[in-house]
């Protein structure tokens, strides 16, 4: 008599690859310079993504004045920056609590930019890790 072949998936390697395709995902768009199109093209893949059906918004992008980078900023959807006062100042900061709620699928970032002091993380790395593992649903 021939035995039969378990042909039923694993569910420990089921339970593994469901994860895996759920993860958060880290895109960083790097460049030799100030002015090199960074920002533009995060925000272009941006609206790739959003015309693909993908909940995108903005948390934080820096156009420095360019107007092309303005251009293409608009029609993204905007998580408003939170005020926080330094030295007498009110300052603008991305509003994590606000990406956290909203919980959108792709968030943009500028990650060379500079917390104010009085912000929830010291650097700005710090910030994007606590939504990384938001997304993964672990704790930092």
């Amino acid at each position: 008599m021939v035995k039969e072949v378990d042909r039923r998936p694993n569910p420990e390697e089921l339970l593994q690859k469901i994860h895996k395709e759920n993860r958060g995902k880290l895109t960083v768009f790097l460049g030799a310079a100030a002015g090199v199109g960074k920002t533009y093209t995060m925000l272009e893949t941006a609206h790739d993504r959003l015309a693909e059906g993908v909940r995108v918004m903005i948390g934080w992008v820096e156009t420095h004045g360019r107007a092309e980078t303005e251009k293409v900023v608009n029609g993204l959807p905007q998580i408003a920056p939170k005020a926080l006062e330094y030295r007498g100042k009110n300052l603008l900061e991305m509003d994590i609590d606000a990406i956290l709620a909203q919980k959108p699928e792709l968030v943009l970032d500028e990650l060379a930019h500079t917390n104010v002091s009085g912000s929830r993380h010291v650097r700005r790395f710090q910030d994007v890790e606590e939504l990384y593992h938001a997304v993964l649903g672990d704790s930092i």
